[in-house]
Order: structure tokens, then C-alpha cells, then sequence
């Protein structure tokens, strides 16, 4: 049998067929995106990938699809992330920090994610109530799937996959709250921290939260502080990322405060473009440009307007500069000055 290449044109106007059966059309930019993925599959077949293999990429595309269907039906929800121990007992200082940090959160407006099982994650949901939360279940053979305040809800997300689970929490979570736990708890921390220190994630609000006389995020900052930051595994600068909270009242207002000014930020080409929800002055963008030389690739920081490319909350104001792609925890730091003016 010859080998098909599925870019031919004959095969690409039988997928824009197949959408245009679907109610889209093929000159759409999404529709190419589409098209993509479809070639994508057919070499999965023409390539003769094994049957595990087949079997792991479409249940992650479904498992993504779906969760990204569930989080899109809230699009202007501010969400926080609850990591912590399954664990934990009800009648633990943690677990009840965890269900009065999450009520506090509900009260400033904001929706939890938690992983849905007990512990740490029902504090949460307890705290946040079912309607503003969401359950990112992940299927163990030793501890329960769903706990009972999630159970039988729209919002409750079931998993195979841990990747895909902690796509989801990351990619949709304005904040991180993590509480003491085992190695899955401190899995999903290292991830967040990895993602930002690299630029690969947006920078968010990370707060470590214990309850009445704990020492665990005592014990973790020393580790930190002594052997990777000692050692020279991370820069300093990178401590930024992360907030040791008093209690859930002082995770709470570090949350807000990180967003007292600051809106959002993407990139455009080689611009870094920080939204803010109220202009700054000209002698503030020259303190910053002073301040944070050390992230321009060249110029300086100025006021902006929405640049040509971007579509999303054009009505904020812009603070513009050519990053150099590197230090991201002095960019953490940049937020914070931005939100002390």
C-alpha cells in the first residue's frame, strides 16, 4: 500500500468537508487548527502506532476537551487552586484553615478547584460550597474518587491522566493555595514553581497555608533555603514566587493584593504586555525601567495602549517592554512594585 501524505490536497478538502458538515467554515483560522489534528490522528494510523499508545492520546484529548468545555461555561470566574493531603482529618488545624481560607475566597467573589477527593480538597469545597467550585477527580485504587460535597455536580471532572488533571488546575487557576501534604501535594507545588520560573505559565499568586502552630512550611522553606536556593539551584529572585501565609485572612489579602492593579499579561512577538487595571505615571514607568533593567532585552518600559495584535480587555491600560525571556521571579517582583504605586 502506498504510503498517503495526509497534507495532500485531496485529503485536506475531505477534512474541510467534514467540518463543513459540521457547521464551519474551512477558511476560519480555528478551522485549520482542526485540520491539523485531524492529520494528526490519520498519521497516528498511517505511522502504526501500538494500541497503548493510541489508547493514551485519546483519552487525553478527550479528557482535555471536556474540561475545557466544563471551565468555558465561566469565563470571567477568578479560580483558585487547593492542593493539600487527602489525609488530612476533619478535625485537623489544616482542614479547618483550608475551609475557612476557601470561604474567605468565595466571599471576595472567587471559585475553588480542588482535586475532589477528602481531605484538604473537601475542606475547600466545604468552604466554597458546591455552586463556586469545581472537582478535578483522578482515579486511585487506594483512596476514595469523589468525596460527598462534589458528588453527582456538572463541575466534577474525572481523570485518568495526572497530566492532564494538572493541565487543567493550571491553566485555569488565578491563584495557588497550597496546604501540607505528601508527595503529590508538594508534585503539584514544584510544578507550579517550575512553570513560572521557566516562562511557561502565566505568573500568578502562590500562598503556603498551614493551620494553628504547624511547621511544615517552616521545615519546606528551610530546605529551600539552605540546600536549592544554598546550593545555587535557583536564583533568589525566585523565592518571589511563593508567599509562606501567617494564616488564610493573610493568603487571602497576598491574593488580592497581587491583583490590586495588576490585570493579566501576554506576550506579543518579543513584547512583554502587562495589563493594568488603572494607569501608572511616567515618572512610575521610569522608576521600572530602572528598577527591573535587568529584564529588557533593550528600550525601556513605556505606557501603552492594546497593541495591533491583541483582541482581549482593550479597554486597560499597558505597561510595554521588550523582555529578554529570562528571570521571571524579577518579573513576580515587577508585579508586586506595579501594585504598590
Amino acid at each position: 500500500m502506498n504510503q498517503v501524505d495526509v497534507r495532500d490536497e485531496k485529503v485536506v478538502d475531505a477534512i474541510h468537508q467534514l467540518i463543513e458538515q459540521c457547521g464551519h467554515t474551512p477558511d476560519a483560522y480555528t478551522t485549520d487548527l482542526i485540520t491539523q489534528m485531524i492529520q494528526t490522528s490519520l498519521k497516528l494510523m498511517l505511522e502504526k502506532h501500538d494500541l497503548g499508545q493510541l489508547k493514551l492520546i485519546n483519552r487525553a484529548l478527550k479528557e482535555m476537551r471536556h474540561a475545557y468545555h466544563i471551565f468555558n461555561q465561566y469565563p470571567d470566574a477568578r479560580c483558585i487552586a487547593i492542593f493539600g493531603s487527602a489525609r488530612t482529618p476533619e478535625a485537623h488545624p489544616d482542614y479547618i484553615a483550608a475551609k475557612q481560607f476557601s470561604m474567605e475566597m468565595t466571599e471576595k467573589g472567587w471559585m475553588c478547584i480542588t482535586g475532589a477527593a477528602d481531605g484538604i480538597m473537601k475542606a475547600g469545597l466545604e468552604g466554597a460550597r458546591k455552586q463556586t467550585s469545581f472537582g478535578l477527580s483522578i482515579r486511585l485504587p487506594f483512596e476514595s474518587v469523589t468525596n460527598t460535597v462534589m458528588e453527582g455536580d456538572p463541575k466534577l471532572m474525572m481523570f485518568r491522566y495526572f497530566f492532564t488533571r494538572k493541565l487543567m488546575f493550571i491553566s485555569h487557576s488565578d491563584a495557588i493555595a497550597a496546604f501540607p501534604g505528601g508527595v503529590g501535594t508538594l508534585d503539584e507545588l514544584f510544578e507550579v514553581l517550575t512553570l513560572m520560573q521557566t516562562g511557561k505559565s502565566q505568573i500568578v499568586p502562590v500562598v503556603l497555608i498551614e493551620g494553628e502552630k504547624g511547621s511544615y512550611w517552616q521545615h519546606w522553606s528551610h530546605y529551600m533555603e539552605h540546600h536549592v536556593l544554598g546550593n545555587g539551584w535557583i536564583s533568589p529572585e525566585d523565592k518571589n514566587f511563593y508567599h509562606i501565609a501567617e494564616s488564610y485572612q493573610d493568603a487571602s489579602q497576598h491574593i488580592l493584593q497581587f491583583y490590586r492593579r495588576y490585570h493579566s499579561s501576554r506576550y506579543v512577538k518579543e513584547f512583554l504586555v502587562l495589563r493594568l487595571k488603572s494607569p501608572i505615571s511616567q515618572k512610575q514607568v521610569d522608576m521600572l525601567s530602572e528598577q527591573f533593567a535587568p529584564l529588557l532585552e533593550k528600550g525601556t518600559m513605556v505606557l501603552s495602549g492594546p497593541l495591533s495584535e491583541e483582541t482581549d480587555f482593550l479597554e486597560l491600560p499597558r505597561l510595554v517592554f521588550h523582555h529578554n525571556r529570562k528571570r521571571f521571579g524579577l518579573v513576580r517582583a515587577l508585579i508586586d512594585q506595579i501594585n504598590q504605586y
